[in-house]
This record gives structure tokens, C-alpha cells and sequence, in this order.
């Protein structure tokens, strides 16, 4: 019965390395069925029932199991398995939000690993204990703020976060160990971007583009690229910024992942503005927009269709800026984005204004911004859309309403229409620009948007706290803030059923050879 077990889980575990956890479950589960007298091949089986249900994204089976497995360890006085067993259980408790009860697991398995002097123990739960603390930062992150300048909430659980990472990177760099030292220079560059330390993300992001490239790992290559990108654009050196995303779409187009290249087309465009290099920013706006079409994403259509219409404006080009306007507006109605189509609404009325068609505002439009503006506390009326791909966003320029109301008043009464339409689009576009200043934080000069507007990224969903969606309210900001980047950059390796574990071997009858079912952690590693 024991061999019949036993051979069982070994297929399973066999099937969960290939990737395919639905078959490696039903043998886990066959061979629970079967039963074992042995206690540690039965917590060997929890444990994988555990990863495999983690990596199926049904997190409360993967609690069920690795809470079995613990217990288990704890009855037959299995230190190393409990400690195991304990950073599973803190890896699916962060995923769920529960990041409380997580730090308790990481504790314990932090706890046992120094206990019994394991290296490489302590070092997984330095890291996990940094991804929990990174991933409540993110949780409650106010969208409206940018790096650097979160709630104090958020700011201390990231300085846990790097602390912790930086414990891990110490001991991972005794144990010689680069794939994890890759990893944790990563997840430290994220987290010190979010902090605002943007300098200190370079110089992570750069160690981890060394190991990527060490190790021939274009993927995380061309995430090291796209994330020093972010952290240049903040410090204001957009040409450097524009090189690294340069590189990103190259490598994104060699693995032919359509939905990062079209990230990296978008980000272009908009550093390329940024430059007020129009006519290269529209080449890339019309990549973006292709990809997004091929897609099928209408959202992202919609975001190319916005940047393209800021272009077209920018040089003076009214008739394919309102056509890009009017097609946003399209997708906002189609996809039931109504602060998205309030948004659009008001660009159509802007360049009708320049091209002559229309000298007022909408202003059934302007008591809609007015009658959404109020939920912030009083603040003046602002406009937001959704995004698609919300962890490939960069940026967006979006006109002051009211600015713009006042300067198409002011220019007409001051220009004749020639002079107007050829003119005056430039000066139009280009004042979207003018509110941004270098302000000093630390060292690093960070361009920040001082017109109090808002990011409207969507609220990321870990975690279970919730607050009132930006959304709602909120002008574009000047970025699309590029904290929300870093919201999907783990790329956690959760539950790698090849990690190192202890290993449990059984003779599977007289004179056979022992064959064993690895207990593996459910790692989080990016």
C-alpha cells in the first residue's frame, strides 16, 4: 500500500515539474486516498497539494494543505518541515492580503532556520519576509501620490520591505548564490523606486541586468531594461530612459510577447513627447496602436488613440488630432468608461474650439466633471480614465480643463483663425508641460507634477483593504504613475517544485533502489 502511495506522488510531483499541476493534484490526491503509514511522506504530499493548488490560483486549498502540513511537522517534532511548512503558509497568507498572519509564519520560519543554522533557510525567509512587507505597501498605496510621497503606512511597511532584502541579499552573496541575488536586486530596485530612491533602484536594477545576462535570462533582462527605463524617467534623464525601453521592445519582440511590446511602443511614445520629439512619438503610438488592435484591446486602443491625439496637436495637425479624439471618446462609451468619455468629451471640445467648429464648452460636460469632483473632499473638478495592461502603464499628458477653457478664450480674443490653427496647437500641447518642475528629495531631482492632479491607475487588489477608487476621481496626472509598474514585477517563481527540500526516501520493496518525494518551499521569487 505504502509503494502504491508513494508511486502515486511521485507521478504527481513528476507532472507538477512538467507544469501541469491539474494532473499532479489528481495523483496527490489518489495517493491520500491509498494512505501511507508514514508520516513524512504524508506531509511530503500536503506540501505538494499546497504548491500545486498555489500555482492553480486556488489559494484556500493551498491554505488547507500547507495548514495540514504544518501540523504534521509539529506532531512528529520535524523542525526543518515545520519551518517549511511555515513559509508556504506566509507566502499564501500574502497573496490573500492577510499580511499580519504572514508575518507570524515568516517569523517562525526565520525563527527555526537561525535555530538550527540554515543558511539557506534563513535566506527564504528574509525574502518572503521582504515580499510580504513589499506587497502590503502596495496594498494600501494611495494612487494619487508618487514614489516617495505614500502615506507613512506605506512608506514604513517598504522600509521593512528593503530591509529585509537587504538581510536576504547578505547571505545569498555568502552562499555564492547569483540566480538569488538576481532576484532579490529586483525586488530591491522595485521597492527602492517606490520609495523614491530612484538612484538606489538604478543601481539594483543594473546588478540584476548583470546576473540576467549572466545567466542568458532575457525575460528578466528585459524586465531589468523596462524597470531602469521608470527609474530614469523620474530623475528626468528621458533619453537614457528611452535607450533602456529601446531595449526593452527589442527583447520583447524576440520573445515575441505582444502585449509587453506594445508597453514598451507606448512608453516610447510618451518619453518621445516628453522630448517634444512629436513626429517619433507618434511612430510609436501607431506600433502601440496596431498591437492593441491585434489584441483585441480596446482599452489600450483607447489609451493609444488619447497619446496619439496630443501629438497630432502638438504639431498643429487639428484634423488627425480630432479624428484620434473622437475615436478615444468611441471607446470610452463602448467600454462604459464614463470617466474616461467625460475626459474625451472635453478634448473634442478643445480642438473643436482651436479648428473653429465650436467657441463654447460643453457644458452639460462641465456640471458632470463638477458633480464627480466633490468626492474629494472639495477639491477642484477633475477628470480620470481606466487603463488597460495596469502593469505595463508609463505615463499620459493630460490638459487642465479649466487651463485649457481659459487659454482658448484668451488666444481667441488675441488671434486671428490662420494664425490660431497654425500656431497656437503647440502652445496648447506644450502648456500640458509646463506645470512639472524638478523638485529636490534626497539627492535625485524627480520630475513631479505640481498641479495636484491625480493617478488613476486602478487600486491593486491584493490585499483586502479598500479604499475609494481613483477612478472615481482625479485628473490624468502628468504620469500614469510608474509605481504601478512595479505592481505586477515580482513575476514570483512561487512554488518551484525544484527547489532543494528535505528529501524522503522509502525502499519501494526488497533489494529496489530507495525513490524519493521532495517536500519542497513555496517560494516566492522573482
Amino acid at each position: 500500500m505504502e509503494v502504491s502511495c508513494l508511486e502515486l506522488a511521485l507521478e504527481g510531483e513528476r507532472l507538477c515539474k512538467a507544469g501541469d499541476y491539474r494532473a499532479g493534484v489528481s495523483f496527490f490526491e489518489a495517493a491520500i486516498q491509498v494512505g501511507t503509514e508514514d508520516l513524512q511522506v504524508l506531509s511530503a504530499i500536503y506540501s505538494q497539494l499546497g504548491n500545486a493548488y498555489f500555482h492553480l490560483h486556488d489559494y484556500a486549498k493551498a491554505l488547507e494543505f500547507h495548514r495540514h502540513d504544518l501540523t504534521l511537522t509539529r506532531t512528529i517534532g520535524d523542525l526543518l518541515g515545520e519551518a517549511k511548512a511555515s513559509g508556504n503558509l506566509g507566502n499564501t497568507l500574502k497573496v490573500l492580503g492577510r499580511f499580519e498572519e504572514a508575518v507570524v509564519c515568516c517569523q517562525r520560519h526565520l525563527d527555526i532556520a537561525s535555530d538550527i543554522s540554515d543558511k539557506v533557510g534563513q535566506a527564504r525567509a528574509l525574502y518572503n519576509f521582504g515580499n510580504v512587507y513589499h506587497a502590503k505597501g502596495k496594498s494600501i498605496c494611495w494612487s494619487g501620490a508618487e514614489p516617495g510621497d505614500f502615506p507613512e503606512e506605506v512608506m514604513t511597511a517598504l522600509r521593512k520591505a528593503a530591509e529585509y532584502y537587504e538581510a536576504n541579499l547578505s547571505i545569498v552573496k555568502e552562499l555564492g548564490d547569483r540566480a538569488a541575488q538576481g532576484r532579490t536586486c529586483g525586488n530591491l530596485g522595485n521597492t527602492h523606486y517606490l520609495l523614491g530612491n530612484f538612484r538606489k533602484a538604478v543601481a539594483s536594477h543594473e546588478q540584476r541586468l548583470l546576473i540576467a545576462k549572466e545567466f542568458g535570462d532575457r525575460a528578466a533582462e528585459r524586465r531589468a531594461y523596462c524597470n531602469l527605463g521608470n527609474a530614469y524617467i523620474f530623475l528626468g534623464e528621458f533619453e537614457v530612459a528611452a535607450e533602456h525601453y529601446k531595449r526593452t521592445l527589442q527583447l520583447a519582440r524576440q520573445l515575441k510577447d505582444r502585449a509587453v511590446e506594445a508597453q514598451a511602443c507606448y512608453s516610447l511614445g510618451n518619453t518621445y513627447t516628453l522630448l517634444q520629439d512629436y513626429e517619433r512619438a507618434i511612430d510609436y503610438h501607431l506600433k502601440h496602436l496596431i498591437i492593441a488592435q491585434d489584441l483585441n484591446d480596446r482599452i489600450g486602443e483607447g489609451r493609444a488613440c488619447w497619446s496619439l491625439g496630443n501629438a497630432h496637436t502638438a504639431l498643429g495637425n487639428h484634423d488627425q488630432a480630432i479624428h484620434f479624439a473622437e475615436k478615444h471618446l468611441e471607446i470610452c462609451r463602448e467600454t462604459g468608461d464614463r470617466s474616461g468619455e467625460l475626459t474625451a468629451r472635453m478634448n473634442v471640445s478643445d480642438l473643436q474650439m482651436v479648428l473653429g467648429l465650436s467657441y463654447t464648452t460643453n457644458n452639460s460636460t462641465l456640471s458632470e466633471v463638477k458633480e464627480m469632483d466633490y468626492n474629494l473632499n472639495g477639491a477642484r473638478p477633475r477628470i480620470s480614465r481606466r487603463h488597460s495592461m495596469e502593469n505595463l502603464e508609463l505615463m499620459n499628458l493630460t490638459p487642465d480643463k479649466m487651463n485649457a477653457q481659459k487659454w482658448s478664450s484668451d488666444i481667441l480674443t488675441k488671434q486671428s483663425k490662420p494664425s490660431l490653427a497654425k500656431s497656437s496647437s503647440k502652445l496648447f500641447f506644450v502648456s500640458r508641460l509646463r506645470g512639472k518642475k524638478y523638485k529636490t528629495s534626497g539627492s535625485s531631482k524627480v520630475l513631479q507634477d505640481t498641479s495636484n492632479t491625480l493617478d488613476t491607475t486602478q487600486t491593486p487588489t491584493q490585499g483586502p483593504q479598500k479604499r475609494l477608487s481613483p477612478d472615481m476621481f482625479g485628473d490624468e496626472g502628468f504620469f500614469d504613475l510608474l509605481s504601478r509598474f512595479q505592481s505586477n514585477r515580482m513575476d514570483d517563481q512561487r512554488c518551484s517544485v525544484q527547489n532543494k527540500g528535505s528529501r524522503l526516501s522509502l525502499n519501494s520493496g526488497p533489494g529496489s533502489p530507495p525513490r524519493a518525494i521532495r517536500k519542497c518551499m513555496c517560494t516566492c521569487l522573482r
